[in-house]
């Protein structure tokens, strides 16, 4: 079955596998990543951001800059674990490379198709998921070589499936669709006009 949605980071094409009348897992288009600077945007002079040094809160990081609907930062780290998300996140978020903020993923590469990955989003700090993050995340993992195009992320919210396609340029994420919560808005509430 297929369903077309739209988001902040634009109109997605959605295709829902279903067991026994229940939606068990979702594919979704995300499109195609844009590493121009203009499209983030980054201040930086060249045509693309890959592999980057930049300093950041004293310390140098190698870093991937693409928007996927909206503006990401990939950095490639040997551990995550015990990052102090709190401390470092603000400093990318708001560093002046980036007028508009930035969503930021730090990484770890298990293997050529597993990665690990924390991310801070603007706005929000750290969040337990993030697919347009963990698109991303392939891309840069894909252009500096250090994964396959198919790739499994491990977020502390749960995994991920991304494929960047080669024959169209277009990435594709596949998760789990679960229950999360059930609620009620009053719409007939003045407080709401």
């Amino acid at each position: 079955k297929n369903l077309t949605i739209e988001t902040r980071s634009g109109i997605r094409q959605l295709s829902l596998e279903l067991k026994k009348g229940t939606v068990c897992q979702v594919t979704v288009n995300m499109g195609i990543p844009d590493l121009t600077p203009s499209a983030l945007p980054v201040r930086w002079q060249d045509s693309q951001m890959v592999e980057e040094p930049i300093a950041i809160a004293g310390k140098l990081y190698q870093i991937t800059c693409l928007s996927v609907g909206n503006p990401h930062v990939v950095v490639f780290l040997d551990s995550i674990d015990n990052l102090d998300l709190q401390k470092i996140g603000p400093c990318f978020e708001h560093h002046t490379l980036f007028p508009d903020g930035v969503n930021t993923e730090f990484v770890r590469i298990v293997d050529r198709r597993t990665i690990q990955m924390r991310v801070w989003e603007r706005g929000s700090g750290e969040t337990l998921a993030c697919g347009t993050g963990a698109c991303a995340a392939v891309t840069a993992a894909v252009l500096t070589d250090r994964t396959d195009r198919s790739v499994t992320v491990h977020l502390p919210g749960g995994d991920l499936s991304i494929e960047w396609r080669k024959k169209d340029n277009t990435l594709y994420m596949t998760g789990p669709a679960v229950h999360v919560f059930d609620g009620w808005i009053d719409l007939d509430d003045e407080a709401c006009i």
